[in-house]
């Protein structure tokens, strides 16, 4: 099966964005580097924890928006806590865990117990946990299952 690797396209901020996300993920690292003759990146490969991410300065010319995102599952709210208020530091909150963050990359910040709130077998308290999920912009796992 092929490989399949996200590439992002910033318009000159692809090396802050990476340094952003390498210390923000854990066991994350550069890989490669590649510049321009006046020293600016052109691309880069980075790693956050075990995944591979390419990134191009390519201008103006594109920009990025939520169509598409990442989702990050979180074991518990202190993770939440960890990765949506940094990526809302500067960004963008939205409904439902998702936040954009400075560089204007998507990320849906998800604890795992979202799974087991919205599969609860009763079907009125997975409903409640599906409302209080539609009012919050980022996830409080308590208020989730207690709903």
């Amino acid at each position: 099966m092929p490989k399949i690797t996200p590439f992002l396209w910033f318009d000159t901020n692809a090396y802050e964005a990476a340094q952003f996300y390498l210390a923000l993920f854990p066991n994350s690292h550069l890989t490669a580097h590649q510049t321009n003759a006046d020293g600016t990146t052109f691309t880069l490969t980075m790693s956050l924890d075990g995944r591979e991410i390419h990134a191009l300065n390519g201008g103006p010319y594109m920009t990025m928006n939520s169509a598409v995102s990442f989702m990050i599952d979180c074991a518990d709210q202190a993770e939440v806590d960890h990765y949506y208020d940094a990526f809302a530091a500067g960004g963008t909150e939205q409904q439902c865990g998702w936040v954009v963050d400075r560089f204007g990359v998507t990320w849906q910040v998800v604890p795992v117990q979202l799974g087991e709130a919205l599969g609860n077998p009763d079907p009125a308290k997975a409903q409640r946990a599906m409302q209080a999920m539609m009012g919050m912009k980022k996830l409080i796992v308590a208020d989730l299952l207690n709903a």
